[in-house]
């Protein structure tokens, strides 16, 4: 693919926004909960400033989505990235004065940074032609990949840059906030335009919830979500008491992140010839390979494996759900429709970061995985159960 053509331009554009914004939230996963470990009263609430970040993101996620539709894509961006900017400040703060809520409120507008980022894989479908769409989608996610290397290394690298101890890294965050602020500068996604009076607006949001496709796009997203984010934040927990080092823990990130990000290259192609069900569906399969390399013992090797599953099977739910979802509403639906499916998936989220560290804690890293085993099954149902009712004859599952 070349780039000649503005819509591959503004997808370019679009993916090294999504680069620079994943870094700062894989950034946070690197070091959220350890940070979080050396001001925490207790070890059960190590894990407060990831749940802050997704709390953020949560909700932040409709009113994003509302401002957008009304200001177009790119002022809702860059205000997004420089919350970013402000959350990367003030969570230095936090380290600098040894207070775990001014830390957690600097992952918060994070966390508010993620909410309008998360919209980037939409408005790579916006500037996309109906051909080129899935691969837009996938494109954008792509540029996770830049943040699989970036994130971790700013961490571990800001981490002994400053007493005390991660405040450099979150200082760092700051920055690359601000430096995707001003590549956002660029971004030209048609704006909305004005609706008539009178005219429709589309379905109710509960008929297109009730829409089987959109139900089981929401379930998968959700579940690779939540599955992906309780097991990743316990991870730096459980690496540190099998007396893992940091660099280690840093490298096992590191492959995680490739795994989400990396299979965005050809997730789309993938989706094209085989079909969005069946894609979602091997990536159930591989989130229950992640919990059984888990239970194959708590080395490196053992750690490093479960947590690239874990990556690949969260990519095929998210860009298969993302997928399957922008089949089931209008132009008109979009906004409500995009804000309720982010706004679910990262309130999922939200209490699987807010579990991980006393399910890890009650339990240990083998015990809590094996947890996860019937909420994969029941999304393996779900699937199951629409691609058959897709076989029947006579049967509309599109708005298209």
């Amino acid at each position: 693919m070349t780039f000649g053509k503005p819509m591959h331009r503004q997808v370019l554009l679009l993916a090294t926004a999504q680069a620079l914004f994943q870094t700062t939230a894989v950034l946070v996963m690197t070091i959220g909960a350890l940070a979080g470990a050396t001001l925490a009263p207790r070890p059960e609430l190590a894990t407060a400033p990831i749940a802050a970040m997704l709390l953020g993101t949560t909700l932040a996620t409709v009113p994003a989505s509302m401002l957008m539709a009304r200001v177009g894509r790119r002022p809702g961006f860059i205000l997004g990235a420089l919350a970013g900017a402000a959350g990367g400040f003030a969570a230095a703060a936090g380290m600098w004065t040894g207070s775990l809520l001014l830390l957690a409120a600097g992952t918060f507008l994070v966390g508010v940074y993620q909410g309008f980022a998360q919209f980037y894989r939409f408005a790579a479908s916006e500037v996309a032609d109906e051909d080129f769409r899935p691969r837009a989608i996938s494109l954008v996610l792509a540029g996770g990949v830049v943040a699989a290397i970036l994130g971790p290394a700013l961490a571990q690298w800001g981490g002994p840059l400053l007493v005390p101890v991660y405040t450099g890294s979150f200082l760092l965050l700051a920055l690359v906030s601000i430096v995707a602020s001003v590549l956002l500068l660029g971004l030209n996604v048609p704006r909305p335009a004005p609706r008539a009076e009178g005219t429709d607006g589309g379905r109710p949001l509960g008929a297109i919830i009730r829409q089987p496709a959109y139900a089981v796009a929401l379930f998968g997203a959700a579940t690779g979500g939540g599955v992906m984010i309780l097991a990743m934040t316990a991870t730096p927990l459980a690496m540190t008491h099998h007396h893992h080092h940091l660099s280690d823990t840093a490298l096992v990130i590191q492959l995680h992140v490739l795994g989400m990000f990396l299979p965005s290259f050809f997730t789309g192609s993938l989706i094209a010839r085989f079909g969005v069900l069946r894609i979602m569906l091997a990536g159930v399969a591989l989130l229950a390979g992640h919990v059984t390399m888990s239970l194959s013992g708590t080395d490196f090797v053992s750690f490093a494996s479960a947590l690239v599953l874990l990556g690949v099977g969260w990519n095929f739910l998210y860009i298969g759900g993302t997928t399957l979802l922008t089949e089931t509403y209008t132009e008109a639906e979009k906004g409500r429709a995009q804000a309720m499916n982010d706004m679910t998936v990262f309130g999922v989220s939200l209490l699987a970061s807010l579990s991980a560290g006393a399910l890890h804690q009650l339990l240990g890293w083998q015990a809590m995985n094996m947890l996860l085993l019937p909420w994969l099954g029941m999304a393996a149902l779900a699937l199951v159960w629409l691609t058959a009712r897709r076989r029947r004859p006579h049967r509309r599952y599109s708005v298209r």
